[in-house]
């Protein structure tokens, strides 16, 4: 191995990267990793074409899956074969060559040192880019991002980034139930709720490698996004309906001033639209309510947690 760790703190250092139907970048992806890393581990995820045996001839050990489980269910995976062979640390990476291998060692940098458990190669801090990132993903990476944020108070600049380092603590300390994409925003709040410390290193991720279709990198991002705002409606109810119920019963108040201000003889032509604005009002009034009873029984949950069981 190459430039993972120096003499002086030899540890076993892991590549690991799921793999569905890769076969014309695997090889080189693995040839490339094992530079850095002292074993490569890929998870292939029901794929249909050589990409298992095209990894095995290059070095890398290969865990089949025989159906395809997604991106979590991969990385579920990737995490027990780590455990299993006493790897000190793990750096996942795309098999698609999205990923520049030559980055392993900023990565895992961090880790060595002990000043992180988690890093994340970054796109959205100095040094980090994307070469011809589609507009379309860089907008929807931000908005995952802000959702994931606003949940977890983390202030991860690249919460969509699959380039990621784990100390020997994280990879036996992290669970996770989701299988698909959204298991990137599901590992950084299990991380924080276990005090384990995430670093951002920035990296340069490539776009002109083949990937799957828009519809398919859309469609991913309207789970992980829906997966964050359910996570964001459970921690900061008040947030998530408050505003949303001060805004309908603005519009409320607005529409009943408004026809107030208009009101003449023929009262019976403004009741429809009265009663319009008197049940967007109530119903505004409602989802406020209701997310300042969720946001106290919330804080008195925690709070009786801390006070009996010291968790917090």
């Amino acid at each position: 191995m190459g430039d993972a760790h120096t003499d002086e703190t030899k540890r076993f250092i892991v590549a690991g990267m799921p793999m569905y139907n890769e076969e014309e970048t695997i090889g080189t992806v693995v040839t490339m990793a094992l530079k850095y890393v002292d074993a490569v581990i890929c998870i292939d995820d029901g794929s249909s074409d050589s990409s298992a045996r095209i990894a095995e001839k290059c070095g890398a050990i290969v865990i089949r899956h025989r159906v395809n489980r997604g991106y979590g269910g991969a990385l579920k995976s990737l995490f027990l074969k780590a455990k299993e062979i006493n790897a000190d640390a793990l750096v996942v990476l795309d098999s698609d060559g999205q990923h520049e291998t030559s980055d392993i060692p900023k990565l895992l940098e961090p880790i060595m040192s002990g000043q992180a458990d988690f890093t994340i190669g970054s796109r959205f801090i100095n040094g980090g880019g994307g070469t011809d990132m589609p507009a379309y993903r860089r907008l929807g990476i931000k908005v995952i991002t802000a959702a994931s944020n606003l949940s977890s108070d983390l202030g991860i600049k690249d919460t969509q980034s699959g380039f990621r380092a784990f100390s020997r603590s994280a990879i036996e300390r992290l669970r996770f139930d989701a299988e698909g994409m959204e298991l990137s925003l599901e590992m950084l709040e299990d991380a924080h709720e276990k005090n384990l410390t995430i670093q951002e290193v920035p990296t340069i991720i490539r776009y002109d490698v083949p990937k799957g279709s828009n519809f398919t990198a859309v469609s991913h991002g309207f789970t992980v996004l829906s997966w964050a705002l359910l996570s964001l409606s459970q921690k900061k109810p008040l947030l998530v309906l408050g505003i949303p119920g001060l805004g309908l019963l603005a519009a409320g108040a607005a529409m009943g001033l408004n026809l107030a201000q208009g009101v003449t003889g023929q009262i019976d032509n403004y009741i429809g639209t009265g009663l319009s604005a008197v049940w967007i009002g109530v119903l505004g009034l409602s989802l406020m309510a209701t997310g300042l009873v969720l946001q106290s029984a919330r804080g008195f949950l925690k709070h009786l947690l801390v006070k009996e069981f010291g968790l917090d």
